[in-house]
């Protein structure tokens, strides 16, 4: 089994939170610091600490560390699980996280994107399936995507490729700890900053699980923790 971990399971939102990006945001450079520094200045910045009250550091990370001295990779952008999957053809890939990535109503569908990597792996045969756990907290935001999984698959279905639907699980997670897998049935491991949805403030705590992971990088993460 692969498993991916999208920061932004843990690095979250409180609920009626206008600005939050799980809403829908681009992946730009602007969207990776630009529209944080937006934010923080408008709940009274400078510095990141204004964003604790809306975009808290939900727990269960710490859980990850278990996976110490399984091969793991670290990056920027879930855009980069199609390369790291090119190495383990065939796999059943569990992916944590606060969306199922499995397809976009914007831009073009062919092209690999953190919204579409997991579908186009699945048609492409370049995984075999895939499980998303989302986290507990979208129990608490009526919007998220993990919070009334019978809309999100009927959302989903109709724009996934033939044969892929039954290829895929969704479910919300109580914890990390209590359903993610033991080290020994992880083969691979790839970490997500995913920066256009995870606060500044909680890039110290993503860098230093990395560090734990000894994860090796596909794209360098960002530190942004100083850049208010």
């Amino acid at each position: 089994m692969l498993l991916s971990i999208d920061w932004d399971a843990f690095s979250g939102t409180r609920e009626l939170v206008f600005d939050a990006p799980i809403w829908g945001t681009r992946d730009r450079e602007e969207d990776r610091l630009q529209a944080w520094r937006d934010r923080a200045r408008r709940r009274g910045g400078p510095g990141w600490e204004g964003l604790a009250a809306d975009f808290p550091l939900y727990p269960g990370g710490e859980a990850l560390e278990r996976y110490a001295g399984v091969p793991a990779h670290v990056t920027l952008t879930h855009a980069d699980a199609w390369t790291w999957l090119e190495a383990y053809p065939g796999a059943h890939v569990l992916n944590v996280d606060s969306h199922h990535d499995l397809a976009s109503l914007s831009g073009d569908p062919a092209r690999v994107r953190p919204g579409n990597w997991a579908g186009l792996a699945l048609a492409s045969g370049r995984a075999r399936q895939y499980t998303c756990f989302y986290p507990g907290w979208h129990a608490a935001l009526p919007v998220a995507e993990g919070h009334d999984l019978e809309r999100t698959w009927g959302e989903v279905a109709p724009l996934l490729a033939p044969g892929v639907l039954d290829r895929v699980t969704l479910r919300r997670m109580d914890g990390p700890s209590a359903v993610l897998p033991g080290p020994a049935e992880v083969t691979a491991l790839l970490l997500v900053q995913s920066p256009a949805w995870t606060s500044p403030a909680h890039d110290p705590a993503f860098l230093r699980l990395a560090r734990v992971l000894d994860a090796s990088p596909l794209t360098p993460p960002l530190d942004r923790s100083d850049a208010c």
